[in-house]
């Protein structure tokens, strides 16, 4: 779409909402930005959609693809937007059949990462009757810390496995033995999360392997695909992606748009199939209309226009061409790695590079901020992550420092 366009979409949207300047509301504890800081008469606002609906201040709390007409109907204009952006996620990017998913735009992936698992663990809780102790979370060593900050907030057992080291792949045998040990345990119900894309590594897990061994045990399980890094990268790069929802192991997804969108922080996605957003309801938010299923409740709308408005811009061409762009550059830094013999992992349909450290002096880490496995101990490795900003100039000097650390 045209910057017009989208620009009409958005203040037509607006006008569709209850203006806090504009219509009498006396009963909503919200209200535009505070007039002494943002000036909503500046002239610049005429052009800028985004930061007009920011200050516009409208409240997206609840579920919007699940509720839409029953919802806040204060803000019915801007949720519409976000309506769209759910559906042109998970059925244009990751390929979901017309209105078979449910979603809502998440302060980040933590919250969307710890959304799934609460909701399987209501369901485990609702359906089978289970303890929380009896509910857990699998996942790879390699995986985000929110597995661990969601399976503490919940109270349900993580189960992380290890991973080959060359490889960064589950490995089946430990797969295997830690799901067995946990059983013997007494957990009897569990939750699969597999990575689209790690966040130190850029490595992509196998749900297929997943779903294998939870079969042979005969044990209940639901399967989460984080993609908060990987969301916005892997559909594009890989021919047949087969952690979407054209897979029906996958039940739900987890993306980041403030990550390779580039879009402002507080732009995570929550995506699940229809007929399971339900386990999140909050009935005691009697107030709110059309009740509450998310974390965070409250949520500015704003994030879910930058998102639409960053994906109409680009439009599926665009953003593939952008995406391409920056596999070349990575690449590049790839060959020259080849060419210097310096070991490193890197997924082909990934723009992350995990190089082994000891191969370069800290020096050349601190100038182009590398970040490493640990900052605890002794790091193993040290990660690229090739970006819009990084493109030309900055990843060619630090080929060329690279070379000449190894000239001398």
């Amino acid at each position: 779409m045209t910057k017009e366009a989208i620009k009409e979409r958005v203040f037509d949207a607006l006008d569709q909402n209850r203006n806090y300047d504009s219509d009498y509301i006396l009963g909503i504890p919200g209200s535009y930005l505070d007039t002494q800081q943002f000036h909503r008469d500046a002239e610049f606002l005429k052009n800028a959609p985004f930061l007009r609906t920011f200050i516009n201040n409208p409240n997206h709390i609840g579920c919007h693809t699940l509720t839409e007409e029953k919802g806040e109907d204060l803000f019915r204009g801007t949720q519409k937007l976000e309506i769209e952006l759910i559906r042109l996620v998970s059925e244009e990017i990751l390929r979901a059949e017309s209105k078979s998913i449910d979603g809502y735009v998440a302060p980040g992936g933590t919250e969307a990462n710890i959304q799934a698992m609460w909701i399987y663990r209501n369901y485990y809780k609702k359906q089978y009757r289970a303890k929380n102790h009896e509910i857990g979370v699998v996942f790879s060593t390699d995986s985000h810390y929110s597995m661990y900050k969601g399976a503490n907030l919940l109270s349900i057992q993580p189960i992380p496995v290890q991973v080959d080291e060359d490889t960064r792949e589950i490995k089946e045998t430990e797969l295997l033995e830690a799901v067995k040990k946990a059983h013997v345990q007494g957990v009897k119900y569990f939750i699969g999360i597999v990575n689209m894309s790690t966040t130190m590594f850029g490595s992509v897990d196998n749900a297929s392997q997943m779903a294998r061994i939870f079969k042979k045990q005969d044990l209940p399980y639901k399967i989460h695909a984080d993609g908060a890094f990987g969301g916005f990268i892997f559909p594009f790069t890989h021919p047949d992606n087969p952690l979407d929802f054209k897979n029906p192991e996958i039940n739900s997804i987890t993306l980041d748009a403030h990550k390779m969108l580039m879009a402002p922080y507080g732009t995570g996605i929550f995506l699940i199939r229809k007929g399971w957003m339900h386990h999140a309801a909050t009935q005691e938010a009697q107030y709110v209309q059309g009740l509450d299923y998310t974390l965070c409740g409250s949520r500015n709308g704003a994030q879910a226009v930058s998102i639409w408005m960053i994906l109409q811009t680009y439009g599926p061409e665009g953003w593939r061409a952008n995406i391409k762009s920056l596999m070349d550059e990575t690449d590049k830094i790839c060959h020259a790695l080849n060419d210097l013999n310096i070991p490193y992992f890197r997924n082909p349909h990934m723009n992350i590079i995990s190089i082994k450290a000891g191969y370069f002096p800290e020096e050349i880490s601190g100038k182009f901020r590398l970040v490493a496995d640990t900052y605890e101990g002794e790091p193993k490795w040290w990660k690229i992550v090739v970006m819009p900003h990084t493109k030309g100039e900055v990843v060619q000097t630090f080929i060329e420092d690279i070379r000449s650390y190894q000239r001398s």
